[in-house]
């Protein structure tokens, strides 16, 4: 914590299942440190098993999104009788196991990007299910300028976007806009500054109207297929859907849209 009892991670459980997560250290430009990693892993425990979260939010306080790891808190490290090396594999370990939390999380997550998203910073942007910037947001995988490349970030930006626009990123550093990470598939929606909340709840309120069964089943199946040949890909989402097919929500849904009647859900 930045003073000894500031929260590093706000919390706010809103209306229709929305739960807004805040990253809480702008002094630090919403460095992943180690704690921080840890308040966000504690976090998405908590929520995974709570049904009444339906969509999560994450915002950063401040002007800058994140700046990826803390880089004070690791050159301080070097100072260990290892040199470093045991902490800079745990940092390292933490920071994957929190980003596959956010794609194992049965909730849709949405990054809501208020500013400059770097290295692990726009690792998490690429990780979260959906993102919506500002226009004046900017990204960029800058650890080539200093000699570390993003190989961890690079897992998750080429799985968000295409290998040519992910490789420039990483082999250049160079910073980009927000239309152009929405042209490569890196955030949805580029909304004016004044906008920015209110579009990505609306947003949130339009999935946790839906059955979270549903959604829930389809972000696991999603994942799933994706690293699956194409054969099997079908035989998996195949079987996923016959069981979604045999849950409670698809047959109200489906007795709703035939009936021209508004669902209720059960979330079963």
């Amino acid at each position: 914590m930045p003073d000894g009892t500031t929260p590093l991670l706000l919390r706010a459980d809103g209306d229709h299942g929305v739960t807004r997560l805040v990253l809480n250290r702008p002094e630090a430009r919403n460095s992943l440190s180690f704690a921080m990693l840890g308040a966000l892993a504690d976090a998405l425990a908590g929520i995974a098993a709570d049904p009444r979260v339906r969509v999560v939010v994450l915002a950063a306080a401040g002007p800058v999104f994140s700046a990826g790891h803390d880089l004070r808190e690791i050159t301080a490290h070097r100072a260990d009788a290892d040199g470093g090396r045991a902490f800079f594999a745990a940092a390292m370990r933490r920071c994957a196991e929190v980003m596959q939390a956010v794609v194992a999380l049965p909730q849709p997550v949405i990054a809501e990007v208020q500013g400059i998203a770097t290295a692990a910073g726009c690792q998490l942007v690429a990780t979260c299910d959906l993102a919506v910037a500002v226009e004046g947001a900017r990204f960029c995988t800058p650890g080539v300028d200093i000699g570390l490349f993003c190989s961890t970030p690079a897992v998750a930006l080429s799985r968000a976007v295409a290998a040519k626009p992910a490789m420039e990123m990483l082999l250049t550093g160079a910073m980009i806009g927000a239309e152009e990470a929405r042209r490569i598939h890196l955030v949805n929606r580029v909304v004016p500054a004044a906008e920015l909340e209110a579009a990505t709840m609306e947003l949130a309120a339009r999935i946790a109207a839906r059955s979270a069964h549903a959604v829930r089943v389809g972000k696991a199946a999603f994942h799933r297929q994706r690293g699956l040949p194409l054969d099997q890909a079908y035989e998996h989402c195949a079987a996923v859907m016959t069981e979604n097919l045999l849950a409670e929500d698809a047959a109200e849904g489906i007795g709703a849209f035939l009936g021209k009647r508004t669902p209720v859900w059960k979330d079963r």
